[in-house]
């Protein structure tokens, strides 16, 4: 009975191996095409292709799913030479991950300077290359002597890299739930990878199947973490925006607070402003709801009139209180100079096109409740 159960046992593993070939071929196809169907709809027109490359380095687990497919029904295969694919599509499924990094929005600050220098492609390449011709001489001469398994200390390189970057993506956008589960994840990962060392084929097709199918649940949180990120982060046009003002005191504290509405996400946005800051935000809402002259002036740098009372003394006022507001709106470094000063500015303020140095509050007069 034992010696029957024996012979029976290749013919098992070959179905397992067919089995986890076709659930990978099918699962990971179908992440590909979903995360490209998530750019081409919204990163397409944001210009942003670090979608593009996770969706690519999803498709590279898909192929290798086709590779267990084949060589699962055609056992009598060199060993070497199935080890060998599978790590050629392992090292190209890093490269493109790394390759997807510098398209992150936020970068932890120890991270940044050597993924968005110039010589990044480098960085990533050079070690690619030395890693992945001893693979193909191992493919196609079944020579396996040079450095074994090269592609698991190149998927460890990846994965210290993305760790770190999806930790800081989720944090800085306050999933800290995801971050933690990213850094889980990632853990997961690497014990794989070192599990891979070992030669125990069984197990390591079940740390596979548990470590993709969460690298690809992570990579569309993360996906839509951007997706909500551009929603709750959007700024409306100045016909959606409602300006309340709010005074509370608390004993001899006082606390100025400026309630916004038309912003996605909560109902109305509550921020604390300085007593500088109130005083000349209100005073812009109080000559906005007034008829006739709604304009404020700036004081001049060179050659002030004399004797004249500017309403504001100084351009950088206006720039402190849109940092404030902007701090408020979505947590101090969650906001960026293009996507969202900028934008707030023109939304909220109007310069005179007289190149005067003037400038008034754009919300209408029956959005602006004092």
């Amino acid at each position: 009975m034992a010696f029957l159960v024996n012979l029976e046992l290749p013919n098992a593993v070959n179905e397992t191996f067919l089995f986890y070939g076709w659930w990978q071929f099918g699962t990971c196809l179908f992440a590909f095409v979903a995360l490209l169907s998530i750019w081409w709809h919204i990163g397409k027109k944001q210009n942003d292709f670090g979608q593009v490359w996770l969706a690519l380095s999803v498709l590279c687990w898909s192929m290798s799913g086709l590779v267990e497919v084949y060589f699962a029904k055609r056992p009598e295969m060199d060993a070497v030479v199935v080890d060998g694919f599978r790590s050629v599509l392992s090292l190209f499924n890093s490269l493109l991950i790394l390759l997807a990094l510098p398209w992150f929005r936020y970068l932890p600050s120890f991270l940044q300077p050597i993924i968005k220098s110039k010589y990044w492609n480098l960085i990533v390449g050079l070690p690619f290359l030395f890693s992945l011709l001893p693979t193909l001489n191992k493919v196609f001469f079944g020579r396996s002597e040079v450095i074994n398994e090269l592609d698991v200390y190149y998927a460890v390189l990846t994965l210290l890299f993305l760790g770190g970057v999806l930790w800081y993506s989720f944090a800085k956008r306050r999933l800290k739930s995801l971050a933690y589960l990213s850094l889980l994840c990632v853990l997961i990962t690497l014990l794989a990878q070192f599990y891979k060392l070992t030669g125990s084929t069984i197990n390591v097709t079940l740390f596979s199947a548990i470590f993709k199918t969460s690298l690809i649940m992570i990579f569309f949180a993360l996906a839509l973490s951007w997706v909500k990120e551009l929603s709750e982060n959007h700024i409306p046009s100045a016909e959606k925006i409602g300006m309340r003002f709010l005074v509370k005191r608390h004993n001899d504290k006082v606390e100025r607070l400026l309630l916004l509405k038309g912003f996605m996400g909560d109902e109305e946005r509550s921020i604390r402003l300085t007593a500088a800051q109130y005083e000349l935000l209100l005073c812009f809402a109080n000559k906005r709801k007034k008829d006739g002259n709604d304009w404020l002036e700036i004081r001049p740098k060179s050659l002030p009139v004399k004797g004249k009372l500017y309403d504001i003394s100084d351009y950088n006022e206006i720039k402190r209180l849109l940092v404030a507001l902007l701090d408020g709106l979505f947590g101090r470094g969650n906001w960026n100079k293009d996507v969202h000063l900028i934008p707030l500015k023109e939304t909220l303020f109007e310069l005179s096109k007289k190149r005067e140095r003037k400038i008034r509050l754009r919300l209408h007069p029956t959005n602006i409740s004092l």
